[in-house]
């Protein structure tokens, strides 16, 4: 007797969001993340911290190690390793969120919240003179393109006022004031705004927007975009 083959599952969507620090990425992220699953799309939030892989604990575990060493160590230690040892440890880390937790969840018909994605990073290293924009954008090329990104364009000042507080990677580690911060952030902002003509993303001034109308936007977005009612 012939068995019928399963048909494979319909893939997932990747939706990213970005932004500079303070736009709100991380809080739109989570709700995202949690209306899309309350409307019964299977869906998984992914960050800088997320290191369990489904179902094994010791790729779990290989995971969490990479994390403590690329965002849970000393500030002194980081800058003494350089910038290309950072550029390709985050390509590292990235590689391994891909490899492990992003392609299977898609390919399995999940979609997947992306929170803190590779643009920002790509925007902090073209305005850095010591490292190739070539050699960014190349450890980077590997990644799924997403099926949605979401910007979240915002000043640096009103960034600030967000936040209230920075570390010193947040000014580009030029200094301790907030004009460091404001100053490296608005140039941040720049070079994302150069990687929004080249990509098609949904780009939202969330200057004057409170979280209901963000949100709102973003889920407008998915609808329309990907055709995902939230």
């Amino acid at each position: 007797m012939k068995v019928a083959a399963h048909p494979a599952p319909t893939p997932g969507r990747e939706i990213t969001v970005t932004g500079i620090d303070g736009a709100g990425k991380s809080t739109l992220a989570a709700r995202l993340h949690q209306a899309m699953n309350n409307a019964g799309h299977r869906t998984i939030l992914v960050g800088k911290h997320s290191t369990e892989v489904p179902m094994d604990a010791a790729l779990s575990a290989y995971v969490d190690r990479l994390n403590a060493l690329v965002y849970r160590r000393d500030a002194r230690v980081a800058q003494a390793c350089g910038d290309h040892y950072w550029l390709l440890a985050l390509a590292a880390w990235y590689t391994l969120q891909e490899q492990l937790v992003i392609r299977p969840a898609l390919a399995a018909g999940t979609h997947v919240i992306l929170d803190n994605a590779h643009h920002k990073i790509l925007a902090r290293y073209a305005i850095n003179p010591e490292v190739s924009t070539h050699l960014a954008e190349e450890v980077f090329a590997h990644l799924t393109e997403p099926d949605l990104v979401i910007f979240l364009r915002i000043g640096a000042r009103e960034a600030l006022a967000r936040k209230g507080s920075f570390t010193s990677l947040e000014t580009g580690h030029s200094g301790s004031g907030d004009e460091h911060f404001i100053r490296y952030q608005d140039t941040v902002l720049d070079q994302l705004r150069e990687q929004e003509q080249r990509g098609g993303w949904l780009s939202m001034d969330v200057a004057d927007m409170d979280r209901d109308q963000v949100f709102k936007t973003a889920t407008g977005a998915l609808a329309n975009r990907l055709q995902l009612t939230v």
